[in-house]
């Protein structure tokens, strides 16, 4: 029987699918780890003992490279880690956001089935994100938010005695009711089964603020706009019961105005630290520009360091610090705060002002 060259190329290339086949065969399938027998786990250290979400830690003993899960015994939170940096001897991993805080076993297991369990204590601190309202008054609720809040023991005003009522808590979020208190302002110590958390947010008392507008206008206060008038609003409020909204209308540079031209007026005083207020957005985001007849520029004056970006649609919380802004000047009475707007131009907006405020 004659070969030609079509059958010898044939029979070569079968030849060489054949043993590749073969080869491959031979080859384990692997996802790219070390290979570590599946023996017993023994664990010799762990380092360090104590830690927080996000710590790196590494357990040291032998028969650890084939490990296939780490669990945190408290609610079995899953720890991830990358088998391709672990040795027979070494297993490094992180500690995981959402583990629970406390005394508790790490279960470390390989493909076998095989575990082993080491005792970590894990640092869970409160941690807080966001405040509801940064105003309150006697049982006024505010609600927390942040990590770590399921174990509250106890919320505290920073420097005085003062106990918020827990009224609910979850893992990342906290339910407080208020105290009665003669602080101004405070920052609030949160303690839970870890330990304390001093909040960067500073809360104010609305009750021993000078109140400009809260549910309604201050003592000698009332509406000076220009434009349309602002109207008190029960429909639309940050915190208790109303706001009051001002409509600017489209390309007129109008301004809500807060005015006291009444004896009651105040006179400058540098006990008074910081303004503040919520402002509820527009179809749009604006700025406005906080200005009063008791700054060196003038009511109705737009000055760069008195402007508030308003995000659309949300309430927007200012707190500007006195001395850094053009807002009273020494010897002067405070007659009249208002809020302007260059523009809009586009068409007439809406704005809705609550907790107008002179802080101590």
């Amino acid at each position: 029987m004659k070969f030609n060259k079509f059958n010898q190329w044939v029979g070569l290339s079968f030849l060489t699918l054949a043993t590749g086949f073969v080869m491959t065969s031979c080859e384990e399938d692997t996802d790219g780890r070390p290979q570590y027998e599946a023996g017993t786990p023994v664990a010799a250290a762990i380092a360090p003992d104590s830690a927080a979400a996000g710590t790196v830690i590494t357990l040291t003993g032998s028969g650890l490279g084939d490990m296939r899960t780490i669990v945190f015994e408290k609610d079995n939170v899953p720890a991830g880690f990358q088998p391709t940096l672990n040795t027979d001897q070494a297993l490094i991993f992180r500690v995981p956001e959402d583990v629970v805080g406390g005394v508790q076993n790490i279960t470390f297991t390989n493909s076998a089935g095989r575990s082993v369990s080491v005792p970590l204590r894990v640092l869970a601190y409160p941690t807080v994100s966001d405040i509801s309202n940064y105003n309150f008054r006697k049982d006024s609720e505010i609600t927390i938010t942040g990590n770590n809040l399921d174990d509250v023991v106890s919320v505290k005003l920073t420097g005085t005695s003062d106990m918020a009522t827990v009224v609910s808590k979850e893992k990342r979020k906290l339910v407080v009711k208020m105290p009665t208190t003669t602080a101004s302002r405070a920052t609030l110590d949160i303690t839970n089964g870890t330990g304390l958390l001093r909040t960067t947010q500073e809360l104010v008392n609305i009750d021993r603020a000078y109140q400009i507008f809260t549910d309604a206008y201050g003592t000698g206060f009332a509406d000076g706009s220009w434009g349309d008038a602002g109207a008190v609003s029960t429909k639309e409020f940050k915190s208790g019961t109303a706001s009051v909204g001002k409509t600017y209308q489209k390309g007129n540079w109008h301004l809500i105005a807060f005015a006291n031209w009444s004896a009651s007026a105040i006179s400058y005083s540098p006990d008074y630290t910081y303004v503040s207020g919520w402002i509820k957005g527009a179809s749009a985001d604006y700025t406005l520009y906080l200005t009063t007849d008791a700054s060196k520029a003038g009511f109705g004056n737009f000055d760069d360091k008195n402007k508030i970006d308003v995000k659309a649609g949300v309430w927007n919380y200012f707190k500007f610090k006195i001395s850094d802004i053009d807002f009273w000047s020494a010897g002067k009475k405070l007659s009249q705060v208002g809020f302007r707007i260059q523009g809009p131009d586009k068409q007439d907006e809406t704005f809705y002002f609550d907790d107008i405020v002179l802080i101590k």
